[in-house]
This record gives structure tokens, C-alpha cells and sequence, in this order.
């Protein structure tokens, strides 16, 4: 910052506004009543969309078990629908959130910046010892953006994770918050080797595993006790789940038709069920598809399904045909074949060592014949083990110098 011009007085008068400015923010900091009341550390965790309150969840509630830690959830409010935000606080037994940014949807940019907007003053107002964004959401990048820009410790968990495909606006969001957090959580060692390859210190890399397999262990009695699947109607491992989103599968009306055709073709041979996405129904809406898939006998549109009902169908599913990242590796997790409509994936241990598979449109119909015919191998991915949130905590501890 440079100095005024003129005279002595007027540089005596600068030199007071700023130590006048510096007192201002050391007197905020040390009346902030989370850190005056308690020595415990402070921590964010950052939450926005769906699979955020899963991934949150695990780590939540082992920071509660830490005595040296005070965990806050912030909500950021990306996702209006309630069956995709407040519903899965419930389900994962999270409490209300303690702060409730409000931003709702928009653009990316709008979205953006009404996060590190809104948030920014969150810091300001109390400042945490450490702030947890998750997977690759805008809030995930504007929360990043917003902490590291007052000097906040910022860990990302799911570091490292790439596509390789810059068109997809999440991986912009991955690569610059990984960019910019000190602390990389990565869930296989592809994520390493990524941060690596980009130049990322080797002392910011932590491998611990993949946070939504503890949500899955921790949930997986409640999810086995639902009947979900037989409520619908459905015998256990004879029909598939669908789940599609993202923008270059229903944007486009010539491409969404012809999902729903293929969708049609599939349902033919097996029983179709698909919880269908806010984006994705309004699309079908738009484009007049909606009723080729409704009037199918063998296609069940459903309305977006809670974490614990939409599992219950996926423990009980033949398999899965989506273009969501998470499930890949729930799937394969659980052993059940997964068809993801996409050119790339971010999580290609899931392809070498799971069981996903890419498919093109044009791929589609002779991957589903050849899954309806053959079985798929299942093996165990290292630290994919329920374990995750343990590491994560051991992690926090370590690089906030917590003693004992």
C-alpha cells in the first residue's frame, strides 16, 4: 500500500489510520465469542449440495468425539429443493445448520459470488482455525476463494480428482481450489499423482480414503432396512437405477431424445427407475419428452429420493446407468456394475479397480446386453474402508498443532 503525499503530518496521520485499523482487527478477532469462550479449534464445514452433506456427515460427527474441537456447519444454500439439502441433515442425523448463507441457484458466476459474498462476512465476523470444502460444487470454489483471501487455513476433501476435461465446470472448481487450499485430502492415488504432476507440494498431500463409503457403512443398516424397492413393486436385482444430470446429457434436445429412446430400449429388457433431477425434469419439460418416458409401462420417473431411499434401490438394483461422479464409487464399492454416460471420469479407480464403466450413446445398448449376461468382478480399493473420517480428524490435529 503507498503512503500519502504531502508532509510529515500527513504521513503522521496515515501511520495512525492504519495501527488505528490494525487495533480494530485484533479487537474483532479476540471478542469473537467462539474463541474468548473456548480454546477449542474452530472448524467450517462447508455444505451446498447433495453430495457434500454426505461427505460432511462422517467428518461432522468425529470432530464432535475430538475435545479440542468445535465443528459449525455452513450451508450454503446452492440447492433449493428440499429433497436435495435440508432432508439429508435429517438422514445423515445432522443437526439444523449453524449458519444459513441463502444463496439459492443462478449461474456459476452468480452463484460464485454470492458465496464468497455472503460467507466473506461470515468470516469476518468469527474466524475459524480451519475451513472443510468438499467435492467440486461452486461453494466448494467460493468458500476456497473467500477464506484463503483473509489468511484462513482452507482443506479440501476429494483433492486431486481429475477428468482432464475443462469444458466440465467442476473441474475448473477442482483444480483451482486445489490450487489454492493448504490442505489436500485425496481419496486414491490417481488424486496424489494429479496434485503431483501439478506441481502441488508433497507435504499438502494426504491420502485418507473415500469419505462417502463411511457415510455408506454408517447409514448402511438403516438403508437395508428401508423396502423402497418393494413399495414400487420391484424384485430385488431386476431393474436398473438412472440417474442424469449433467449438461452435455440433457441440454442439448437431440441428445436428451435420444437418452429417453435408449432409456425406452433398456426398459424392453429391465425395469427402469428414474429418480429424476430438478435440472433434468425441466429440460424434458421444455423440450416436450417428458411424456416419452412417462408413458412407458417399463419407466418409473420418480421425484428426487432422499440419501437412505435412493440406496435402498441401489443396494437392490441390477445395476446403475448414471453421469453422477458419487456413485461410481458407491458401486463399486458394493460390487454393482455401473454404466456412466460420460467420455472421462474423474475417479478412474473406479474403472481399473471397480466396476464402472464409460459408455457413449452409441456404446450403450451392447454394454447393457453384455451386463445383463455376464457378471461383473468385484474388488477392494485400498482405504475405501469406513475408516475415512478418523485419518481426516488425525489430519486436522496434526496440521493445527493440536498437543495430547
Amino acid at each position: 500500500m503507498g503512503g500519502p503525499k504531502g508532509g510529515k503530518g500527513n504521513w503522521l496521520i496515515w501511520t495512525a489510520h492504519i495501527i488505528t485499523n490494525m487495533q480494530e482487527k485484533i479487537s474483532m478477532k479476540t471478542v469473537c465469542p467462539t474463541h474468548s469462550i473456548s480454546p477449542k479449534k474452530l472448524i467450517h464445514l462447508i455444505a451446498a449440495a447433495r453430495p457434500n452433506f454426505m461427505k460432511i456427515a462422517p467428518v461432522y460427527h468425529a470432530l464432535r468425539k475430538a475435545d479440542w474441537a468445535t465443528p459449525l456447519i455452513v450451508h450454503t444454500g446452492q440447492h433449493y429443493d428440499l429433497n436435495m439439502s435440508e432432508v439429508f441433515f435429517q438422514d445423515l442425523r445432522l443437526p439444523e445448520p449453524d449458519l444459513h448463507l441463502g444463496v439459492g441457484s443462478g449461474s456459476h458466476a452468480e452463484q460464485t459470488g454470492q458465496v464468497m459474498i455472503a460467507y466473506e462476512k461470515v468470516l469476518i465476523r468469527s474466524r475459524p482455525d480451519l475451513v472443510v470444502v468438499v467435492g467440486d460444487v461452486n461453494s466448494t470454489l467460493a468458500a476456497t476463494l473467500a477464506a484463503v483471501k483473509l489468511g484462513i487455513k482452507v482443506a479440501h476433501l476429494e483433492a486431486g480428482l481429475r477428468s482432464h476435461d475443462r469444458t466440465m465446470p467442476e473441474e475448473i472448481n477442482r483444480m483451482v481450489t486445489d490450487t489454492l487450499a493448504d490442505i489436500l485430502w485425496t481419496p486414491s492415488p490417481d488424486g496424489d499423482e494429479n496434485l503431483i504432476r501439478e506441481g502441488v507440494s508433497q507435504e499438502k498431500i494426504h491420502r485418507v480414503g473415500n469419505i462417502m463409503i463411511d457415510s455408506l457403512e454408517m447409514l448402511r443398516d438403516k438403508i437395508e432396512s428401508q423396502t423402497a424397492f418393494k413399495e414400487l413393486g420391484l424384485d430385488q436385482n431386476d431393474f436398473v437405477m438412472v440417474t442424469l444430470h449433467r449438461p452435455a446429457n440433457v441440454d442439448d434436445p437431440k441428445i436428451l431424445r435420444e437418452h429417453c429412446e435408449l432409456l425406452r430400449w433398456v426398459s424392453e429388457r429391465i425395469p427402469v427407475v428414474f429418480p429424476v433431477h430438478p435440472r433434468t425434469r425441466k429440460k424434458l419439460e421444455q423440450n416436450n419428452l417428458t411424456s416419452l418416458l412417462e408413458e412407458h409401462p417399463g419407466i418409473r420417473l420418480l421425484e428426487p429420493l432422499n440419501y437412505i431411499r435412493f440406496m435402498n434401490l441401489v443396494f437392490n438394483c441390477r445395476f446403475v446407468i448414471t453421469d453422477s461422479g458419487g456413485i461410481q464409487e458407491e458401486t463399486s464399492h458394493l460390487g454393482i456394475p455401473c454404466l456412466t454416460l460420460r467420455p472421462n471420469t474423474e475417479r478412474p479407480i473406479t474403472i481399473t479397480e471397480g466396476t464402472n464403466r464409460l459408455c457413449r450413446l452409441e456404446d450403450l445398448e451392447k454394454t447393457v446386453e453384455s451386463v445383463l449376461s455376464g457378471t461383473f468382478q468385484r474388488r477392494t480399493i485400498d482405504l475405501w474402508d469406513g475408516q475415512t473420517a478418523g485419518r481426516v480428524v488425525a489430519s486436522i490435529k496434526s496440521v493445527l498443532r493440536v498437543k495430547g
